[in-house]
């Protein structure tokens, strides 16, 4: 069980052989300018919200591998507008669990807005914990801190992919409260360093962890992680 991480907020999850890709914008994003995507050929897509720099490349990647999409209900609707085939979309809401082939996917709260990238309403952005292979890995999406991760606490969390960029999510201390929100150790940091207003000081951010007890992992683009 491994992750791959493309910027920005787009990570791809071998599940045993299943390929699951989150948030997919590469393309657009110049620091991921060696990454082809037509490379990527996921089974599944999950998509956390609808901002254009979380959804710039579904179309073409899901054409590509015939990927099935999920998502919230207003997501998925703007997504079968895309072309994509309803067979080939997925929409529930928070308290859902998906039953899937490699696992369960459990969709919860997040602190965000969403909009489609032509600017109408979306419904409202998500996280969302796979329970796979006996292990629990919680994808926060775009977030600000807030009280509801602590719901998560009593999961035994072994992973945790938070967003630490600040600005339009939580920064590196807030996530800090985050990860002991959630009671995990083990975070991979997102949504950081693509943009100006989201650059941070990675060794910074890194030492601020460690002193509270937390690894924080920051994965260079197109690098993997054993889960």
């Amino acid at each position: 069980m491994k992750v791959t991480y493309y910027g920005q907020s787009c990570v791809e999850f071998d599940f045993d052989g299943t390929s699951v890709l989150l948030d997919p914008f590469i393309s657009y994003n110049e620091l991921a300018k060696d990454i082809k995507i037509e490379d990527i050929n996921p089974d599944f897509i999950f998509l956390s919200h609808c901002h254009q720099d979380h959804v710039a490349d579904l179309s073409v990647i899901q054409q590509n591998s015939g990927a099935t999409v999920a998502a919230i209900v207003e997501t998925a609707a703007w997504v079968r507008k895309q072309g994509i085939p309803g067979d080939k979309v997925i929409e529930y809401n928070f308290g859902g669990t998906l039953d899937l082939p490699f696992g369960r996917v459990k969709m919860v709260y997040a602190l965000h807005t969403s909009s489609t990238p032509e600017g109408d309403y979306a419904g409202v952005p998500v996280g969302y914990v796979f329970f796979v292979g006996g292990k629990k890995i919680y994808f926060a999406g775009d977030t600000g801190l807030t009280v509801e991760m602590k719901l998560l606490e009593d999961l035994q969390l072994d992973w945790a992919f938070l967003p630490i960029g600040g600005y339009y999510t939580m920064d590196v201390d807030d996530a800090i409260k985050a990860a002991h929100f959630v009671n995990c150790t083990n975070i991979v940091g997102i949504h950081y360093n693509t943009f100006p207003p989201i650059a941070i000081d990675t060794d910074e951010a890194v030492a601020k962890f460690k002193s509270s007890g937390l690894n924080l992992h920051l994965l260079g683009i197109g690098s993997e992680l054993v889960l």
